[in-house]
């Protein structure tokens, strides 16, 4: 009798026990992401059901061991049984795993057909990496033509220290990914330097971005919100720093920002023909420096050699323009330094070429029109 208190406590405290952790299990600290489409719930599904299989499993398997262990042991006069070549045991030991793997395959087939299935989209959206930075084209469906930069927008005082750090630290971009509520997007996956992936975890959706491939995902959005993740694929000093955003509308929503958009698209579209004073191409180039270049050449010019070789007083810099324009252009393979050809257009190159150098002590005094850019691409 006395010790039926301590049985009820002990069995009290267990219970106790598991439901914290299964309340705690519905944070994002201990479960996925909360699903934002039905494929990320089935595949919600698939995870809890096999977790539940493999501890049921786990329990039994060494609960079996530990009690045969302690019930035979030596102490106790038992002698070892010998089970070789024991045709029952062994067949056991075949057929059940073979049958619990044949109840994990089914379902697992199902959702992985289904997460590759990319027929009949809505909409189609290339999205492809770059160091660091993401970029998005709307290449069919209501949206058609649209096309921008999404770049992480989060303070560098945050980044570094001096400031305290906001609710989407490292998660904010200045353009978003926008989509339709309830339709069926399909995502082109590919990259302009190094392996990236495209990662929205609460879509159930993931690819890599290979430059030289193009490989494809889809999601279809059940829900309205704003979605965050980021790259998923080690892609080099700033791979931290590569959020990606998708903000989910309504029909009407999206097809007023399509609208929105595009016309905002066309007001700020560049004329490479036209000719820009020093004063011009001096502001529009420190922008463009401080989205594309300050991560490796830093803010002071100095750069993080000799990884990232600095522009301050640099002989590219300060000599030839036109080695200067073909570097920015086709980048140098076997470094860091990227090809921003297929990333800037000719007036934002001219910009930060004529930026880096009339900065820090570089005083060449020299600026480059966006048509000096566009003579030299290949």
């Amino acid at each position: 009798m006395p010790r039926k208190p301590a049985r009820n406590a002990a069995t009290s405290a267990v219970l106790v026990l598991g439901l914290a952790f299964s309340g705690l299990a519905l944070g994002l600290e201990w479960n996925l992401q909360p699903a934002g489409s039905k494929l990320a719930a089935d595949i919600h599904w698939l995870h809890e059901s096999v977790m539940i299989l493999v501890t049921v499993i786990f329990v039994v398997v060494f609960g079996f061991m530990f009690y045969a262990c302690y019930a035979h042991r030596k102490s106790k006069g038992h002698k070892a049984e010998q089970f070789h070549e024991n045709t029952t045991v062994e067949t056991i030991w075949t057929v059940v795993p073979a049958l619990i793997l044949i109840v994990i395959a089914w379902p697992t087939t199902r959702i992985v057909v289904a997460q590759k299935d990319t027929s009949n989209p809505h909409l189609t959206v290339k999205v492809t990496g770059y160091q660091w930075k993401w970029g998005y084209d709307y290449i069919n469906g209501e949206g058609e033509g649209i096309s921008f930069v999404s770049t992480l927008t989060t303070p560098r005082d945050q980044i570094e220290g001096r400031a305290p750090k906001g609710e989407n630290y490292l998660l904010e971009v200045d353009n978003e990914m926008v989509v339709p509520v309830g339709k069926k997007v399909r995502v082109l996956t590919t990259a302009g330097d190094v392996i990236h992936s495209w990662w929205v975890p609460a879509f159930g959706a993931k690819q890599d971005a290979i430059p030289g491939f193009i490989r494809d995902l889809h999601f279809k959005a059940e829900k309205t919100g704003t979605f965050r993740s980021q790259c998923v694929e080690l892609c080099g000093k700033e791979h931290g720093f590569m959020p990606i955003v998708v903000r989910v509308v309504t029909q009407d929503e999206y097809t007023k920002w399509v609208g929105e958009k595009k016309k905002a698209l066309a007001a700020a579209a560049d004329d490479p023909d036209r000719q820009y004073n020093i004063e011009e191409l001096r502001q529009r180039g420190e922008r463009v420096y401080v989205a594309s270049c300050v991560a490796c050449h830093q803010a002071s010019g100095k750069g993080m050699p000799p990884a990232f070789p600095a522009l301050d007083g640099s002989k590219i810099v300060t000599g030839p323009v036109k080695n200067q324009i073909s570097l920015v252009l086709e980048g140098k393979p076997g470094t860091a330094m990227a090809a921003f050809a297929t990333q800037l257009n000719d007036v934002e190159l001219a910009a930060v070429i004529t930026f880096t150098r009339n900065n820090w002590g570089n005083k060449t005094g020299q600026f480059i029109q966006p048509s000096e850019v566009k003579a030299l691409r290949k």
